[in-house]
C-alpha cells in the first residue's frame, strides 16, 4: 500500500465506524483481561457465552480463585482449551491478589509476567482498557496487513511494528479494533469479499481480484 493510501484507508473506517471497540463484553478491567485470555483460539461470541455465566458469579481475581480450578472449568468448559486457560486464569489470579491488591496492573512488563498473558493479550488490555495507542496482532490482523499491503511482516511482531510506523498517530488507538473487524467480517481468509469492502480502492489486492 502507497503511502498517500494509508491516511484516507483509515480514514474511510473511521468514517463507517466512528468508535469501534472490541466484541468482548466486559465492566471492568479484570472482566476484560479474563475474556482476552480465554480467547485464544476461540470466538468472541463462544467466550461472550461463558463469561456471561461466569462473570454473574465470579469477576474479581478473589471470586475466581474461590471457584477453584474445577469450579472454573465448569464455567468455560464451551472453549477450547478450557482446562489449560483454567489453569493459567487460576495463576494470574493469585497473582492480581498476592502481588497487586487484585488490580490489574497498567505496564505491558507487569502483564507479560501474568500467567497465559502473551504479548498480544497485553497490547488488547493496555489499548481496550486504559487508551494506550498499542497493536494487538491476532490473525485477521496479521491477515489484513500483509493483504493489503498496509504493514507486510512474516512474524506478528514483524507485522506489529510496521503498524505502529506506517499508521497515523491520530488512528492509531482505534485502528486495531477496524482492522479487526475487516478481517473478521470482510477481508475474510478464503475468498474476501472486495466488492462490499469500504476501503478496496486503497488496498494492493482487490484491484486484481474479479468480481463474483
Amino acid at each position: 500500500m502507497k503511502k498517500e493510501n494509508i491516511e484516507p484507508f483509515f480514514a474511510a473506517l473511521k468514517a463507517a465506524n466512528p468508535q469501534p471497540n472490541t466484541e468482548l463484553e466486559y465492566t471492568s478491567v479484570f472482566e476484560l483481561l479474563t475474556a482476552v485470555l480465554l480467547s485464544a483460539q476461540a470466538t468472541d461470541v463462544g467466550v461472550n457465552k461463558a463469561t456471561r455465566r461466569l462473570f454473574a458469579v465470579a469477576n474479581t481475581p478473589q471470586k475466581i480463585l474461590d471457584l477453584g480450578q474445577e469450579g472454573l472449568e465448569s464455567y468455560i468448559k464451551t472453549i477450547g482449551l478450557f482446562r489449560s486457560k483454567a489453569k493459567h486464569l487460576m495463576e494470574t489470579c493469585r497473582i492480581l491478589v498476592a502481588q497487586h491488591g487484585g488490580v490489574v496492573p497498567r505496564t505491558r512488563e507487569a502483564l507479560e509476567a501474568l500467567p497465559g498473558v502473551g504479548r498480544k493479550t497485553a497490547n488488547v488490555v493496555l489499548n481496550v482498557a486504559f487508551g494506550e495507542p498499542t497493536m494487538a496482532v491476532d490473525t485477521h490482523i496479521f491477515r489484513v496487513a500483509n493483504r493489503t499491503g498496509l504493514a507486510p511482516g512474516k512474524t506478528p511482531y514483524e507485522v506489529e511494528m510496521q503498524l505502529m510506523k506506517r499508521v497515523p498517530p491520530e488512528y492509531l488507538v482505534d485502528a486495531h479494533h477496524w482492522l479487526i473487524l475487516l478481517g473478521r467480517y470482510v477481508c475474510v481468509a478464503r475468498k474476501p469479499q472486495c466488492w462490499r469492502c469500504g476501503v478496496a480502492q486503497f488496498c494492493d489486492y482487490a484491484p486484481k481480484t474479479p468480481a463474483p
